[in-house]
């Protein structure tokens, strides 16, 4: 995976906790698609995100460690979603094989990103005084435009 690059001053930037529990995945979507929405994203490109949001936020319920906590930057050309959680284990693609019922995921959030996507040490935004991982990707503002 790729490390992300620094944000411009430009960016906007919004950060919501997430509860703890499977209810995380709901709040997120529906969090993520009301942010997009108002920021005028595409909505092909908001049902990706979305899309995308629920399969790294499971990640970090499955893999991670509480608290959690997702957000979702924004400049004129692209927008940045991210999930933070405080477990150690960094995301990896595996293949799963034809009767998994996981392990496609990353493999989902590859493909729509069109590989702009990573995981790296990330500061919380909502515990400023928490280190944590940051799993996230980038969709370009306008669909085609990667």
């Amino acid at each position: 995976m790729t490390t992300l690059r620094p944000a411009p001053h430009s960016r906007s930037q919004d950060a919501w906790p997430l509860p703890g529990d499977a209810q995380a995945v709901a709040t997120a979507r529906a969090t993520a698609r009301k942010a997009l929405e108002g920021l005028g994203v595409d909505p092909e490109l908001v049902d990706d995100a979305v899309l995308m949001m629920s399969e790294i936020v499971t990640n970090a319920l499955l893999y991670g460690d509480p608290p959690y906590e997702m957000a979702v930057s924004a400049d004129r050309r692209e927008i940045v979603c991210g999930v933070v959680d405080s477990g150690p284990p960094l995301p990896e693609p595996r293949t799963p094989g034809s009767g998994d019922e996981r392990g496609r995921g990353l493999h989902i959030v590859a493909i729509l990103s069109e590989g702009f996507y990573g995981c790296h040490p990330q500061r919380y935004l909502t515990w400023p005084d928490r280190l944590g991982k940051a799993t996230w990707f980038a969709l370009p503002r306008t669909p085609g435009a990667a």
